[in-house]
């Protein structure tokens, strides 16, 4: 079995057992608190019944203000394995022009960690959706993933919440300004210009010039945004135009 192979067989044994209770902002940053939920790879091999131990694996993804993507642009995110890189490409090679949202895609590392304890998966997952319904924790989620590549998994649960935010809750208002427009089928697509580039990269791109030269963000910050749209080279006289400028007043 391929590694492409192994990775949709993960994609498909992978399911999220409790949603969190509200979708991501739209005009703001949201933190997921997940729950990654694996049987232990070393109990086929010590011939044990994979109902005697479960993986728990704690963490938080950070999505900033979400802004309009294309499937490229996704693929350009951090923090994340080569396996789950691989998985992201595949999820959106579905569709090569599927309008998406794009939160800033983050892992807090620092906030990571992990457990083994000897309870059966659907029981330990019972009980962490039991505490999470006390705590009336609407931004926590529990997903059933493969212990090799869990972050694979994760993957997945960030394409479906994303997806389902975009599509339930920020789509309307990105077709209300024409961000986004329906194609055929009842698809959104990202509205571009007459030379292919998305409006909503040439709005984004303007507004981090404006910070850039009040100061406001630093130059790396803006490079890496245009090569993230792999624009940097349309862009780059007057990227270059600043230090120039800076240069001559010293």
């Amino acid at each position: 079995m391929n590694m492409e192979e192994k990775i949709k067989r993960v994609i498909e044994h992978t399911k999220i057992i409790k949603q969190p209770g509200k979708l991501l902002a739209s005009f703001d940053s949201t933190t997921i608190h997940y729950y990654m939920l694996t049987v232990p790879m070393y109990l086929t091999f010590e011939g044990r019944s994979d109902q005697s131990e479960t993986v728990i694996r704690e963490g938080r993804i950070t999505w900033q203000k979400p802004k309009v993507i294309t499937p490229s642009y996704m693929l350009k995110v951090e923090g994340f394995s080569g396996e789950a890189r691989k998985a992201f490409e595949m999820l959106a090679s579905e569709d090569g022009d599927l309008a998406m949202i794009l939160y800033g895609l983050r892992l807090s590392k620092d906030f990571e960690k992990m457990d083994i304890v000897s309870n059966s998966l659907d029981s330990v997952a019972k009980k962490i959706s039991d505490d999470i319904e006390k705590r009336k924790d609407p931004y926590s989620a529990v997903i059933k993933g493969v212990d090799e590549f869990w972050d694979v998994s994760l993957s997945k649960f960030i394409q479906e919440i994303v997806s389902s935010s975009a599509f339930n809750s920020q789509l309307p208002d990105l077709v209300g300004n024409s961000t986004v427009s329906m194609g055929s089928g009842g698809v959104p697509v990202v509205t571009r210009d007459s030379t292919g580039v998305p409006l909503v990269a040439k709005k984004e791109i303007e507004i981090l010039f404006k910070l850039f030269e009040k100061g406001e963000i630093e130059p790396l910050e803006l490079k890496q945004e245009l090569d993230r749209w792999e624009m940097f080279e349309q862009y780059q006289d007057r990227f270059f135009r600043y230090f120039r400028r800076g240069s001559r007043n010293k």
